[in-house]
């Protein structure tokens, strides 16, 4: 009888210590972590520049007339077609009168044409009170690698798309967002930190006016907030090959911002932190020139977050189906209601003595959105998830899919590649997961505004 084979012993027995020790190299000083930091960064440009054009600018791709009847303008083929050649002024494309092509830029263009004169039963232009400010959306989550960064990205690309003129607003050192928008952001004067240095300098202005008339000692304004006086959000804005959307974008010196705002507020207790990222939406009217700002937050409950959740209309919370990503986000939301109530229950004490209205954070919308999700192995936990969340949760689970990681490869949205390199099915359902995503956020936008103008009308 033959003797049964042995099995291998697994790979952490035997180990040999002295061939363990010369596979260490040398010890690890502070200057390898420099070099490594200049090989990735090399690295890093490098691989962005893959969905860049030959001369370096990264830009949008065209849209063909299949594209823009499915997705965009909700006409027939063939309708199109005859408007075109009925209305020569119109964008007429590149290429055979059976197979064009057309920019962004073009696309909006006919847009704006179908909605003059096409029929009133259709919807070319996506809808927005007149009048009505901006929306603020927040994509926050303190556990890295949720999803939020490309949730973020394919919401402001879907807007974009849909017709909507979009914002975003990295504020993640990490800089992700710049990198899939192409941003350039040289040093921190060129991130959102120059104007949260400019919300305090006035604020110790507005302290030395009081002090002035009390006659007492006014508080230095060193040369960073005084040349942060110099700097307005248009300086910071820039456009994307994207025609609607613009960025401020973001660096790694952005994270000194996490230190320098406590440094500010010990030295003046009653400047407001949490509403300088707001402030300057509001101040300088950038809710007036766009319909949506989103704001990409770090992976942290810092002080840039705690700006943007105190800035945001509505906040959207990704995380994946699992336990620990579950806990996660439960142990954020506690975060959240800590920290908001704390401050509220402490500026509030302040402003009762003072005779002054109380304050209150409030958001019009919270959801939280389950990504990366795997229907065949995780339906029960976000079944679970969704229980326990309740009414917080999106119906709509965003499922990964094959196009996502092709995709970003190239450092691009799924609505960036060009279908004709993927199969078609997966670049339907692709699209698809990405599409229904928007559909319910859409269906959460025009809602808050909707609930605003009839307000509105209620106070008039």
């Amino acid at each position: 009888m033959s003797k049964k084979p042995e099995s291998p012993l697994p790979p952490y027995f035997n180990i040999n210590p002295q061939e363990a020790a010369a596979r260490l190299g040398e010890p690890v000083d502070t200057a390898r972590f420099a070099k490594a930091a200049a090989f990735c960064a090399r690295g890093r440009d490098d691989l962005a520049k893959r969905g860049y054009a030959p001369d370096g600018q990264k830009r949008l791709r065209k849209f063909s007339i299949w594209e823009i009847t499915r997705y965009m303008i909700p006409v027939a083929a063939a309708h199109l077609r005859r408007v075109l050649k009925a209305n020569p002024d119109l964008p007429q494309g590149d290429g055979e009168s059976g197979s064009k092509w057309f920019t962004l830029e073009e696309v909006l263009q006919l847009r704006e044409h179908f909605d003059k004169e096409g029929s009133s039963a259709k919807e070319y232009r996506p809808w927005r009170p007149e009048g009505a400010k901006a929306k603020i959306v927040a994509l926050s989550n303190f556990k890295g690698g949720s999803g939020k960064t490309t949730t973020c990205a394919h919401l402001a690309m879907s807007a974009a798309l849909d017709g909507y003129k979009v914002l975003v607003i990295d504020l993640d050192s990490q800089a992700s967002m710049t990198s899939i928008l192409g941003g350039k952001v040289e040093d921190e004067w060129k991130t959102v930190f120059p104007l949260i240095a400019k919300d305090y300098a006035r604020a110790v202005m507005a302290e030395n006016q009081v002090r002035d008339a009390a006659g007492q000692a006014e508080l230095p304004l060193d040369e960073t907030m005084r040349e942060a006086l110099k700097v307005s959000a248009t300086d910071l804005i820039q456009t994307t090959h994207w025609p609607n959307i613009d960025l401020i974008g973001a660096q790694l010196n952005l994270y000194w911002a996490e230190f320098q705002i406590p440094v500010w507020r010990m030295g003046l207790r009653t400047w407001p932190l949490w509403d300088a990222l707001g402030n300057f939406l509001e101040d300088e009217g950038i809710l007036d020139q766009y319909d949506i700002v989103f704001l990409d937050t770090p992976p942290a409950l810092g002080y840039l977050t705690i700006n943007s959740l105190a800035a945001a209309d509505i906040l959207l919370v990704p995380l994946g189906a699992s336990f620990l990503e579950f806990d996660s986000t439960g142990r954020f939301f506690d975060m959240l209601y800590s920290t908001f109530a704390s401050i509220e229950e402490g500026e509030n004490a302040a402003l009762r003595r003072a005779g002054l209205p109380e304050i209150k954070f409030e958001w019009d919308v919270v959801r939280a959105i389950i990504t990366r999700f795997d229907a065949g192995q995780q339906q029960d936990l976000a079944n679970v998830i969704q229980a326990y969340f309740g009414d917080f949760m999106n119906a709509y689970r965003q499922e990964f899919t094959a196009l996502v990681g092709q995709a970003g490869e190239q450092v691009n949205g799924i609505y960036e590649a060009d279908y004709r390199e993927f199969n078609r099915e997966t670049y339907l359902r692709g699209r698809e997961a990405f599409d229904r995503t928007y559909a319910e956020f859409k269906e959460l936008l025009l809602g808050t505004w909707w609930r605003d103008a009839q307000m509105n009308e209620g106070q008039n």
